[in-house]
């Protein structure tokens, strides 16, 4: 990625990560809208919740929320350097694998990401803005990937 790539990405990250914690569960709502089959994979103390209300509320996920929006904020702050990530986010998805996240799924993610982006950000999100968190996105995936590779 380019220089003006990544300045777009710092400038609507600035935005987003003012109340990560509001904008990543609309990202998740989004996700569970997209792909209701991911909700029995989040549970806390052997408890399944019966409905993405219940998840989205509960304290445990509220703090899995949060450590989604730190992940993609160590992204933007390496943006230009992602490869000094790629052993955090090998080991994080091969932490995604062992629950049963299919890598498949992360496509979904890619897109509700990308509407949350574009909810908080309304017509600033420009599609050259939409095109660069695209591509820091399949960044993330592709290193995360190496968690599905064989030992």
């Amino acid at each position: 990625m380019q220089r003006p790539e990544h300045e777009l990405i710092r400038q609507s990250w600035r935005v987003v990560s003012r109340s990560p914690l509001e904008h990543g569960t609309v990202l998740f709502a989004r996700l569970f809208d997209l792909e209701p089959d991911l909700l029995p994979l989040f549970q806390y103390n052997c408890r399944q919740f019966s409905n993405v209300e219940d998840c989205l509320s509960s304290p445990e996920f509220l703090d899995h929320i949060r450590k989604v929006m730190l992940v993609i904020d160590a992204a933007v702050t390496n943006v230009e350097d992602l490869s000094s990530l790629e052993e955090y986010l090998a080991g994080l998805g091969k932490k995604h694998r062992v629950v049963g996240v299919k890598l498949s799924s992360f496509s979904t993610v890619g897109e509700s990401l990308l509407y949350m982006l574009e909810k908080c950000l309304g017509p600033a999100f420009t599609p050259a803005m939409r095109a660069a968190w695209s591509q820091l996105y399949g960044a993330v995936v592709q290193a995360m990937s190496r968690g599905w590779d064989n030992e």
